[in-house]
């Protein structure tokens, strides 16, 4: 059981009664005299985020009254396991079971901690799981989006490529999936030599990740996550400000691999495949060079403006093999471009996608289940941007406008017309603490991904 959880209503669980900022006076008045007068003389005003400890007459704990803005907000009572007492408690409310699924979804990830390296201060809060809830729907989620931060969250010292490899290899086995590597030199052998040429200044051999799992007469949908283990920036060195957060550069394939977690654990009747293109991008005498023309998987050549530009590079030869099945869909996820945190800011991932009935379900899944995203336009114009005097594309432009936008139309380059294609141009980092959301590693888009994906194909 999660540690923010316990299975059942136990004797000494602590009623929690959420309040409505706008219903408040009216609950007020509802209450017996003791409470009323606590509230009243406390000053509680029931803000969204506020709460207030109700003693009993014994002086010990007789309640918890919780103020929030919307009773279906996802991040309602995400703040409370790290702030109320330890203890455990059990949500006092006559609610949908949809809207406690939902609140207890928010609860348990605020009581995520990565303790891999440190011995957290406290413990969370408990919340009681009420049996109206569909558990296993709610321990599916919390798995996924833990095992996505967790994997941001580690230090690159022990997430390498080898590493993420492991892992996958772990995932597969648990739900008897098969999965496939094709490492170092393997990978020109095998024709991917645009991964091979991004990673092969490592002392950590690239390599692409290729799970498979479900029935192969079922509808095939890939997954394709940005691997990058670590960004140097390559011979176009960032700056070591630029450098710190560099860890979570494989916060495309973390999510990849959360999501086909998820969609493994429902049993969701899909042939799904997630590939990873898994890379440190480093400085040795053998790095990639700015000026370099690289030949892709695909065969179209490219010229290298900005090492720095890596992601997309070790994409297009993922893309190129995901697309050779003619899946029922693609989608890609990466911590690709600055220039969409400009337009978006960090929590918000930027979608570009090529299929008009894929985009406007994403979007409404991604308002169902609370997890946002954003369309940005493939502007196609813009490719102009794109082209070189001496080979079929470069992969970086020289204008800095519109940034995320070429790259997501360097992406578009290899993925045939008439495969429908989702793009996410994510942070998968929070930088702040927030309700739900701790500063570090995040899952962001995948609910919104799963939500398409739940409604599109059912469960088994």
């Amino acid at each position: 059981m999660n540690p923010g959880l316990i299975p059942r209503r136990t004797p000494g669980c602590i009623p929690l009664i959420p309040v409505v900022e706008g219903e408040s006076s009216a609950w007020l008045e509802r209450q017996d005299e003791a409470v009323h007068r606590w509230l009243t003389t406390t000053g509680f005003k029931m803000k969204p985020g506020s709460f207030n400890l109700v003693p009993g007459a014994d002086g010990r704990l007789r309640a918890v009254v919780a103020g929030v803005g919307k009773i279906d907000d996802l991040w309602a009572l995400g703040g409370l396991p790290a702030s109320l007492p330890e203890g455990d408690y059990v949500l006092d409310a006559a609610f949908e079971p949809r809207t406690l699924e939902r609140l207890t979804l928010g609860w348990v990830l605020g009581a995520y901690q990565f303790t891999r390296y440190k011995t957290p201060k406290r413990a969370p809060a408990r919340l009681a799981l009420d049996p109206a809830c569909d558990t296993d729907r709610i321990l599916r989620q919390v798995d996924a989006i833990t095992l996505v931060r967790d994997l941001i969250n580690t230090p690159a010292e022990d997430l390498m490529p080898e590493h993420l490899a492991a892992i996958t290899q772990t995932l597969g086995q648990a739900f008897g999936a098969t999965v496939e590597q094709t490492v170092g030199e393997e990978l020109l052998a095998r024709n991917y030599p645009v991964i091979h040429a991004v990673g092969r200044a490592s002392v950590h051999p690239p390599r692409l990740l290729d799970l498979r799992w479900g029935d192969p007469t079922h509808p095939k949908v890939t997954l394709v996550g940005k691997g990058v283990c670590f960004d140097s920036g390559g011979l176009d060195l960032k700056p070591s400000s630029a450098m710190r957060l560099m860890k979570k550069d494989m916060g495309g394939a973390a999510t990849a691999l959360g999501l086909g977690r998820l969609i493994m654990s429902a049993g969701l009747p899909v042939r799904l495949r997630v590939l990873v293109a898994a890379v440190d991008n480093a400085v040795a005498g053998n790095a990639f060079r700015p000026g370099d023309v690289l030949r892709s998987r695909r065969g179209l050549t490219v010229e290298i403006h900005n090492t720095d530009a890596e992601g997309r590079l070790i994409l297009c030869d993922a893309l190129t093999e995901a697309s050779g099945e003619q899946p029922e869909v693609i989608f890609d996820f990466a911590t690709l471009t600055g220039a969409a945190r400009v337009a978006l800011g960090t929590e918000v991932p930027a979608l570009f996608c090529n299929d008009e009935p894929l985009a406007t379900g994403l979007l409404a899944a991604a308002a169902r289940e609370q997890d946002p995203i954003w369309r940005l336009p493939l502007h196609q114009p813009y490719r102009e941007l794109l082209d070189s005097k001496i080979a079929d594309l470069a992969n970086a432009a020289e204008s800095s406008y519109a940034g995320a936008i070429t790259a997501a139309l360097f992406l578009k380059e290899f993925v045939p017309d008439g495969v429908p294609w989702a793009h996410f141009d994510l942070m998968a980092w929070n930088l702040k603490t927030q309700p739900g959301r701790p500063e570090g590693g995040e899952a962001m888009g995948m609910r919104a991904v799963f939500g398409w994906l739940e409604q599109r194909y059912g469960g088994s």
